[in-house]
């Protein structure tokens, strides 16, 4: 007797819910299923569902990042599972960027998104798709007289009310005084990059006031705002914000911690998608920490932390509300405030030039080139080559 088996076919509405909850490693295999699957993969309802489950979920992951000369970084992929295991140890090289003779910085992710730049270039790049795009040369136009350009520095960020990724630029110009043989003080302009125009606009800044501080710590993006440690001449420091949406500046004070930021240093960083401001001191083996969260207006200080021994500085929160550092020997360390164990990640890197990137995987598109077209390099590499080439003082 002849068996029967019985086909069930979901409908595509429950279909593409249970596709946008998988990995986009998946989701492109799958693209070779059928044309409809392909098409459905690439809309923005689908790209948002797929972004939503992996917020709600928390399924970040972390790039670490050690600066390992002008010419390469090492990105090292942390499991979002397990983070005492690395997935993924990676030399990449970024050509377009790297051979201006500057190495790469990325200040933070936004959507999936990395935003890279340098002295001279500016770059987006999505690491799960593996698209890269190099952002074209500003167009506007300096002052008269100039006798040369720095790009400071950068925000990037995700306008909600246009679906528009945006970065904003500090471009300092600077005059030679003949006479004197020195350089006056710079004329500062402000850059806006639209992704979807992909072009430059000059935008009015707050006079006087221009961001501080080491590029990737003291700066970053929460939830549709740009955020800088700034001050305007030799006043005190405050918070200088960019609003993605009205493309406009305001200022916020700092925290009343009733400390010197020259003896208690302050780290920017997101906090469960609310801006926060981490104090530590600058100086000793033991380091304490204060976190203050700007909610509704005003600072609440929202955990202390007593002193931990032999370590540098925070680079971020993991998951579980555990906060990873950087040892005074230039280890990556996993601290848990709940129960206060330090757990050795056994990666060395120069102190100065290690830092964390947190970012969820994302479809969102950049109108670029696939990593192997830009001759982007990906390199794996095994942990002990990575110690061998701190030991010749590559990192």
């Amino acid at each position: 007797m002849q068996r029967w088996r019985s086909r069930i076919e979901l409908p595509e509405p429950v279909l593409m819910d249970i596709l946008s909850k998988l990995p986009v490693k998946s989701l492109k295999r799958f693209r070779c299923v059928c044309k409809s699957w392909s098409s459905s993969f690439q809309t923005s309802y689908f790209i948002t569902k797929h972004h939503q489950n992996n917020l709600a979920n928390n399924n970040f992951n972390l790039f670490i990042k050690f600066l390992r000369n002008t010419y390469g970084s090492y990105f090292l992929d942390l499991s979002s599972e397990k983070v005492e295991n690395f997935l993924v140890v990676e030399n990449i090289h970024f050509p377009s960027l790297s051979n201006s003779g500057y190495f790469p910085i990325v200040p933070c992710s936004c959507n999936g998104i990395l935003c890279l730049y340098n002295a001279v270039n500016v770059a987006l790049w999505n690491p799960s798709t593996r698209e890269f795009k190099t952002i074209p040369p500003s167009t506007i136009k300096r002052p008269a007289d100039v006798h040369s350009t720095e790009f400071d520095c950068l925000g990037f960020g995700f306008d909600s009310i246009t679906d528009d990724y945006k970065v904003v630029r500090f471009v300092s110009n600077y005059f030679e005084d003949m006479d004197a043989e020195i350089f006056s003080k710079p004329v500062c302009q402000v850059e806006l990059y639209s992704l979807k125009s992909d072009s430059w606009t000059e935008i009015p800044s707050i006079p006087g006031v221009l961001p501080c501080g080491i590029p990737w710590s003291r700066h970053y993006y929460v939830n549709g705002f740009y955020y800088w440690q700034a001050a305007k001449g030799n006043s005190e420091c405050f918070i200088l914000s960019f609003d993605m949406a009205n493309e406009k500046f305001s200022t916020l004070p700092l925290p009343n911690v009733g400390r010197s930021l020259a003896q208690y240093p302050m780290q920017l960083l997101d906090f469960n998608g609310w801006l926060g401001a981490m104090y530590y001191p600058w100086e000793g083996a033991e380091k304490s920490f204060e976190l203050w969260v700007m909610m509704n207006g005003s600072w609440s200080r929202k955990l202390t932390i007593e002193p931990i021994p032999q370590v540098e500085r925070p680079l971020g929160f993991w998951k579980n509300g555990e906060l990873f550092l950087l040892s005074l020997s230039g280890e990556l360390v996993l601290f848990d405030p709940a129960n206060r164990q330090l757990k050795k990640l056994g990666n060395h890197a120069n102190r100065n030039l290690l830092f964390l990137i947190k970012y969820f995987e994302s479809l969102v598109p950049i109108g670029g080139s696939l990593e192997q077209d830009e001759q982007i390099i990906r390199s794996p590499m095994e942990l002990t080559d990575v110690e061998d080439e701190e030991k010749r003082g590559n990192i």
